[in-house]
């Protein structure tokens, strides 16, 4: 009878602790303070959010565009108690700095090289990419450039596989065919508020779980002088990264990094066959639907943040205690 009250005891006291953890996963209790800082790269000056002890593995999370390190402000509450947390704003992004695009050159490549460069300045040597929507050309662009320094990949809607990309980007492949002919109506589609709002909601039923801020502050943004050139050149950038597909594809394949993907089922950008190609190149993933959309942590930050700290407990922990 003992014996049996003490474990009956001992599951109640784990099953506390799991309930516990599982608010703290979710921001509701115990929330880590994020720092808001700025370095210099390369002479520009980077903003970034910073939460958790440097010396718990490092998450460098990188933002969709036309979004900042702002959309990582609560994942980052809820995790920093356990992990390290770094979210920068890229170049002509958030509160970084945005040089003219007359004086700097906005592609993907080199917003690669300023993260590379910003990795090296906080002297980030090993690190998961959380890469969300056009973080992950970013993302594995740097991933390509120093293999030994992933300890593993985090897609949320990063879509790197040509089926993942939704009949709405007809449009820009005929902006990629003739720039001139049809960058007037990318620059119209840009600073659209139903395109704007569209992005976020996409094709999803539950249109009241959408905080109007998200589209009305990323419109203030995108009105902001000089930013429109900036996405307009990176608009017509992307054409570059179709043609990385396969060599990200081939990098994933051949390192096998542990790898979860998180997708917003009713993404207007990136589809859901997007997220299910993972398992081509990488039977061993996690791919975890989502009712949401492309951001899908606009609604669904509990389960991001639940599935995250998972697979840093169960993939990321044991590998980032081993030495270089």
């Amino acid at each position: 009878m003992r014996a049996r009250l003490r474990f009956l005891v001992l599951c109640a006291l784990l099953w506390c602790a799991g309930i516990a953890g599982i608010a703290s996963t979710a921001g509701h209790a115990h929330a880590a303070p994020v720092r808001y800082r700025s370095i210099a790269v390369d002479g520009i000056s980077i903003a970034y959010r910073e939460a958790g002890s440097p010396d718990r593995p490092t998450l460098l999370l990188l933002h969709g565009l036309p979004s900042s390190s702002r959309m990582y402000d609560d994942l980052m509450r809820a995790l920093g108690d356990s992990y390290h947390l770094i979210a920068p704003d890229y170049p002509g992004f958030g509160n970084s700095a945005a040089p003219p695009a007359t004086q700097f050159r906005y592609s993907y490549d080199r917003l690669a090289s300023m993260m590379l460069g910003f990795a090296d300045t906080l002297k980030l040597d090993r690190y998961v990419l959380f890469m969300q929507g056009d973080g992950a050309p970013v993302g594995m662009r740097m991933a390509l450039a120093r293999p030994n320094a992933v300890l593993g990949t985090i897609f949320q809607n990063g879509n790197i596989y040509e089926e993942g990309l939704a009949p709405a980007w007809e449009a820009r492949r005929r902006y990629w065919v003739n720039r001139g002919a049809h960058e007037p109506d990318v620059r119209a589609a840009l600073l659209s508020f139903a395109a704007v709002r569209g992005r976020h909601v996409g094709g999803d039923p539950d249109v009241d779980a959408y905080d109007p801020d998200l589209w009305i502050d990323e419109l203030a943004f995108l009105r902001r002088p000089g930013t429109l050139d900036i996405q307009t050149d990176l608009a017509f950038d992307y054409r570059d990264n179709l043609y990385r597909y396969p060599q990200w594809q081939t990098w994933l394949r051949t390192r096998q990094p542990p790898t979860l993907v998180l997708w917003g089922r009713y993404d207007g950008t990136f589809t859901e066959a997007g997220a299910r190609a993972f398992r081509r190149d990488l039977p061993n993933a996690s791919i975890r639907i989502l009712d949401g959309g492309h951001f899908v942590m606009d609604t669904r930050l509990d389960d991001v943040a639940v599935l995250t700290r998972k697979f840093m407990a169960e993939k990321i922990a044991a590998r980032a205690a081993r030495p270089e």
